[in-house]
């Protein structure tokens, strides 16, 4: 029923960001340093300029760049509306990894000293997207910043409660506990990250199709916590057809979240972490 009720949405803005250039979405906007990271797969590819169109059409801001991190083998095989829109704020790049990993940590390597913004790339972003999610940081600049936010559940022995029942937060009150969703929108401060991030025999061990999972790990290790926005934008569009291929719901219909997370948990003793933040955050 959601994708019937999105259908003329995604149509008309489909429609809308075709029929314009990219040059004529940057004029006389103001660039904020921050680069927004993504990636993608074949399947995704023939619509994937409709994405970057919609984050270029962001109301009087932009990013200093936007960087689609590609599989190495996509190499001269991209639609020419993707490929065409490279220019100063668009640019793709390439890694050896296959998972979806890379549109985090191959930015941070990057560009270590800039902010990161990660997003999906099968919606159309809203025109207040990045303003919105920027001046958050402003208030909150050494948080990581989601603006939807799932909480994880823990039972009174330790233990985690079932994936399905970690609910989605609509409050603006940081914790350790609030996992970001990838799909709206994260943005990840300067030195949030460990240098572990980067170990990719562990996270393809431990979360090799979790890359949210394995983020909010590295948080954790690192004493980051992550806030919820309070000035989200409206939900993005999705873009019809996109979600024929979907690693989100490979994860929940086979468990692979919960699978993931107990993994990463297990080895990082995640779940002291998260008991022993909360115990002193109520003294």
């Amino acid at each position: 029923m959601k994708v019937i009720k999105e259908l003329p949405k995604s149509i008309f803005y489909s429609c809308y960001l075709r029929l314009r250039s990219a040059d004529s979405l940057v004029k006389n906007k103001t660039k904020l340093p921050v680069i927004v990271s993504l990636t993608s797969i074949p399947e995704r590819l023939n619509n994937l300029d409709l994405v970057i169109k919609s984050i270029l059409n962001q109301d009087k801001v932009l990013p200093s760049k936007i960087v689609l991190w590609l599989h190495d083998s996509l190499k001269n095989k991209l639609p020419k509306r993707l490929s065409n829109l490279q220019g100063a704020f668009f640019e793709i790049k390439y890694s050896d990894l296959k998972c979806s990993h890379r549109k985090l940590i191959h930015s941070l390597k990057e560009y270590p000293d800039t902010t990161i913004i990660t997003c999906d790339d099968d919606l159309i972003y809203r025109e207040d997207w990045l303003s919105k999610l920027y001046k958050e940081h402003l208030k909150y600049p050494k948080d990581i910043i989601g603006n939807t936010t799932t909480q994880i559940k823990i039972n009174t022995d330790g233990t985690y409660k079932p994936f399905v029942d970690w609910r989605i937060i609509d409050e603006n009150k940081p914790s350790d506990r609030l996992l970001p969703i990838g799909a709206w929108g994260i943005l990840y401060p300067v030195n949030a990250m460990p240098t572990q991030i980067h170990d990719v025999d562990l996270f393809m061990k431990l979360a090799p199709k979790a890359d949210d999972l394995w983020f909010k790990a590295m948080a954790l290790t690192n004493n980051v916590i992550s806030r919820q926005s309070s000035n989200k934008p409206a939900e993005p569009i999705p873009i019809i057809g996109s979600q024929k291929v979907s690693l989100k719901d490979e994860n929940i219909k086979k468990n692979k979240n919960e699978v993931q997370w107990l993994a990463l948990s297990e080895f990082f003793k995640l779940n002291d972490i998260l008991l022993k933040n909360e115990v002193s955050n109520k003294k």
